[in-house]
């Protein structure tokens, strides 16, 4: 015979689990993506069945779990990464045609590849494929995605952005900071396959001075950061015209790419190029002189002698010129 005790802890666990699905429903869109993950669907079936409703799942956002804390050198792990994965794979079958957003980092487009078989399988997110056969609402999955964001994932290549740019239309945003395996190609298809895409954030580590990143992020990757800058500004330039808003923080860019730029993405609002150590204040100043619409932009705020990266180049009147010019980046 049960006790008081039991009794009453008994009823309680009773009425929670006897709550309608319109009502859990209702309870867990009030919660953080954390405590959703973390605590209600963990309650009983009855609460992670209602955790699965697609409407849950039509944002899927990282970034405030991730902003909140110091940056791990446990996220740069293989470890860390599977367990992203598996969240975003849920999250994509969950959904289905209503996932609209995805901001996540620390992410692969490995770890699910060698679990396919055969070869009929379509993309849905940036991280993982799904076999046709397997699920049905591949073919939807990620059909209505505006917003992806996949910053710092060193194991996501061009060949799952490839896939995006063909699976995801409306594509409005991207941010594809830090993630060095993917290279001007994928912005070409991006471009050509998401006639929407407003924003384009595609930020580096700072390579002039990595302290900041030593010892959390592995020596491999920072070595690592792309010298392609102009290959993808002509990507961008000649793929993206309704760009609003451009991120290319310590691109290695030269004045040829910034101009490409200005001159093929006329409707730029933003601009960032801050840390572009290749760049003039000149150089910035002619081409976004182009832009009617700019309302902001940013520029590199520090001095480096050109010396540094092109002393063979200089003549001594032009590096005693450039060498007293402490404001060479500012405008």
């Amino acid at each position: 015979m049960k006790t008081e005790t039991e009794r009453k802890e008994s009823e309680s666990e009773s009425d929670w689990s006897e709550l309608t699905r319109e009502c859990l429903v209702n309870i867990l869109s009030r919660l953080s993506v954390h405590d959703r993950w973390h605590g209600a669907k963990l309650v009983c079936k009855s609460w992670f069945s209602a955790f699965k409703e697609p409407s849950l799942h039509s944002v899927f956002d990282l970034d405030p779990q991730f902003d909140s804390l110091p940056e791990s050198t446990r996220w740069w792990t293989l470890e860390f990464e599977s367990k992203i994965d598996s969240m975003l794979r849920s999250v994509v079958e969950w959904a289905q045609s209503s996932l609209t957003q995805i901001r996540i980092r620390h992410c692969s487009d490995r770890s699910s590849l060698s679990s396919l078989k055969g070869s009929n399988f379509l993309a849905i997110s940036n991280t993982h494929f799904f076999s046709l056969r397997q699920s049905r609402v591949a073919t939807i999955g990620c059909s209505n995605l505006e917003v992806l964001s996949i910053r710092s994932c060193p194991r996501v290549t061009d060949d799952s952005i490839s896939r995006i740019a063909v699976s995801c239309p409306k594509l409005r945003e991207l941010d594809i900071s830090y993630c060095y395996e993917i290279t001007h190609e994928s912005l070409v298809l991006i471009g050509k396959n998401c006639p929407n895409l407003k924003v384009l954030k595609r930020n580096l580590m700072n390579w002039l001075d990595p302290s900041q990143h030593q010892g959390i992020v592995p020596d491999e990757y920072l070595n690592a950061c792309p010298q392609d800058g102009d290959s993808e500004a002509t990507a961008i330039a000649d793929s993206m015209p309704g760009l609003e808003w451009l991120e290319i923080r310590f691109s290695k860019l030269s004045a040829k790419g910034l101009n490409s730029i200005c001159q093929g993405c006329p409707n730029l609002e933003f601009l960032d190029v801050s840390g572009c150590a290749n760049l003039l204040s000149r150089d910035i100043l002619s081409a976004s002189s182009s832009l009617l619409h700019l309302k902001e932009i940013k520029k590199p705020n520090f001095y480096i002698p050109r010396s540094v990266f092109h002393t063979e180049r200089y003549g001594h009147w032009r590096l005693y010129d450039e060498r007293f010019q402490t404001d060479i980046f500012r405008i």
